[in-house]
């Protein structure tokens, strides 16, 4: 059958292929079209993944408030406090791979040398040696921390510019700073002063106990100290690390254990005076995940302790709707093309059947039945849709490469990283060919029913 099928369409070999290329053409802007959608989708999870923020759960005390209409009641008892023992908690979580505090505390910062007045007040916040692999670091001037207490602190390119007075840049311009530029700032002292929270001890003149143990701290009060450290500028960004888990502009940052250890005072830290906890309080941590798909669950069992949690997931579910939705059109307007291309095999199989009734009354005459000429024309259009199924899906992505150099050539004109907007994953290969044939036997179905219903008799006294 499928050799006879071969054969017929050798025949009109140009008719045929022009017909093919026409399928080909149809399954190649379907595949483009979806290759598009699917790159798309695979660039943000990429660039999100990276950010930290798809596998990060920001973990914040639970307050009590009146609920709105329409939303639960808050859980009764009292709130838990968020201290060393909730991280301890959180870190004995199998799905979690490390928990650090969500530090962002106000500072002064002034190159060494320069006046005292010269200084400039800005967010500090810390970063964790995971961070290395964010996308923010692809390109960065200097290097990472050397280790996460090191007494370094890296730049964002925005601060870095106002500590060496230069003029405010395009926003639409490179943020990114000449090397002359970088090289007067990398290796440099900065000077950070802060205020740090110094416990006020049970008397002006403690005494230590009878055992020997060091004098109890008063819980229930602190002491302001302004204190001053010496920083070495290691790195510049021009992209803010972690951004969507901070509130505002974030100019300096320092390794996590580092910023930590200053106990630098913070919003929130009168609160934690009234309801103190076991060893030190937190007014937010961040529990990172190994794996995306485990956030949910490490939600619940945060939630489950009686604390609050947030993270990208519960704001990215409308994203992902949106591209089931933007798939769905991308499948629709390339169908479009493809049901065109079905017409001309209708109209080459029903222009077949007038070339070839005497050949078919000459089989049906020989005892061929009406389901063995359906047959021969369903290989026949079937044929045509594979092989313009494979072309097509060859067709697809060759245009989606195309197409990706020449956004890239684009980009790289406006001094935009180059990205990969085109992705063809194996089943739009498979559903690809797989479509061509379905459409093509159904586009076969009348020019077969019309040639197993002609009358031999008629077929041959025609001819």
């Amino acid at each position: 059958m499928v050799e006879l099928a071969g054969r017929n369409l050798r025949e009109a070999l140009l008719r045929n292929s022009l017909t093919t290329v026409g399928i080909g053409v149809g399954v190649a802007s379907l595949v483009a079209l979806l290759s598009l959608g699917a790159g798309l989708q695979k660039l943000v999870a990429r660039q999100l993944g990276r950010s930290g923020l798809f596998d990060s759960i920001i973990v914040t005390p639970r307050t009590f408030r009146s609920p709105r209409i329409g939303q639960p009641t808050p859980p009764s008892g009292p709130p838990k406090i968020l201290d060393d023992a909730a991280r301890s908690s959180f870190e004995s979580i199998p799905e979690v791979a490390e928990v650090y505090s969500n530090f962002s505390a106000v500072g002064e910062f002034r190159l060494d040398g320069a006046k005292p007045d010269d200084g400039h007040f800005t967010v500090a916040g810390g970063l964790p040696q995971s961070a290395r692999s964010s996308e923010a670091f692809d390109d960065f001037q200097g290097r990472f921390f050397s280790s996460a207490s090191a007494h370094e602190v890296i730049l964002y390119s925005e601060f870095a510019r106002t500590l060496l007075d230069l003029p405010e840049k395009d926003p639409l311009a490179d943020p990114k700073l000449t090397a002359e530029q970088a090289d007067r700032l990398l290796g440099k002292d900065l000077i950070f002063r802060y205020a740090e929270r110094e416990p006020q001890l049970a008397s002006a003149a403690p005494v230590a106990s009878q055992n020997g143990d060091p004098p109890e701290e008063d819980p229930l009060g602190f002491n302001v100290v302004r204190k001053e450290q010496r920083l070495k500028i290691v790195g510049i960004v021009s992209t803010e690390p972690n951004r969507g888990m901070r509130r505002g502009r974030t100019s300096a940052f320092l390794p996590i254990a580092y910023a930590e250890s200053l106990n630098v005072m913070q919003p929130g830290d009168l609160s934690n005076v009234v309801h103190p906890g076991e060893g030190r309080t937190y007014n937010a941590l961040v529990v990172r995940v190994d794996k995306s798909q485990q956030v949910k669950q490490v939600e619940d069992l945060i939630k489950k302790q009686g604390f609050r949690t947030f993270s990208i997931l519960d704001a990215s579910r409308g994203i992902a709707n949106f591209f089931r939705f933007l798939d769905l059109f991308l499948w629709i307007f390339g169908s479009l093309a493809l049901t065109v291309a079905s017409l001309g095999i209708v109209n080459t199989l029903v222009t077949a059947i007038l070339e070839r009734r005497r050949e078919i009354g000459i089989m049906k005459a020989l005892g061929a039945s009406d389901r063995d000429v359906k047959r021969i024309f369903f290989v026949e259009a079937g044929t045509m849709g594979a092989l313009g199924g494979v072309l097509g899906v060859g067709l697809g992505w060759v245009m989606g490469r195309v197409i990706n150099f020449g956004a890239n050539l684009y980009l790289e004109r406006l001094s935009v990283r180059p990205e990969n907007f085109w992705y063809v994953p194996l089943w739009l290969v498979v559903a690809g060919v797989a479509f061509a044939v379905f459409v093509s036997l159904f586009a076969g179905l009348y020019p077969a029913s019309r040639a197993a219903r002609l009358d031999p008799v008629q077929a041959l006294r025609h001819d």
